[in-house]
């Protein structure tokens, strides 16, 4: 029977997590560049500070109302938890919210997993953010302008610690 020389272990979720903010708190972390502002209200959306990390499936926002514009919702990992400091904030994504009320919005851009999987269909490679231990990861809306944000897109991510 062949095993591998360094007796790697697969990885293994412990605990599943669903976790949804209310952006309508987030005034703004980013007017109009990816690079978060020093004035900026963000919001700890997934916190591994104190665990080993996770993963993360499915990062997703739902419009609340029926807006001319999109929202747009920014993602940064950081080593912070308590304040999204410009200095430490590292920008991994963003999502725009669709225009029509109570319409899901989901993430399809999240990096390849390398982990191996039987052939299905015509694009088998799974896709998920890995969040290190350590890390936090952050968002923010970014909007330009006086945007009312009470209206502002619910915020979610879907995945697993280990």
């Amino acid at each position: 029977m062949a095993t591998t020389a360094t007796n790697k272990q697969p990885l293994l979720v412990d605990r599943i997590f669903h976790k949804a903010i209310s952006a309508s708190s987030l005034a703004s972390g980013s007017a109009s560049s990816l690079d978060i502002e020093g004035t900026n209200q963000s919001a700890v959306l997934v916190d591994c500070s104190a665990n080993d990390g996770a993963v993360i499936e499915d990062l997703y926002v739902i419009a609340r109302t029926s807006t001319a514009q999109a929202y747009t919702a920014l993602f940064y990992l950081s080593s912070a938890v308590d304040y999204l400091r410009p200095v430490e904030a590292v920008y991994v994504g963003k999502l725009a919210s669709s225009t029509t009320k109570g319409a899901i919005s989901s993430s399809a851009e999240l990096p390849k997993v390398l982990a191996p999987l039987a052939q299905v269909g015509s694009n088998p490679q799974v896709r998920a953010l890995y969040v290190p231990k350590g890390n936090v990861l952050w968002c923010t809306l970014q909007l330009a302008g006086s945007v009312n944000t009470t209206d502002a897109p619910i915020i979610a991510a879907q995945g697993g610690f280990y």
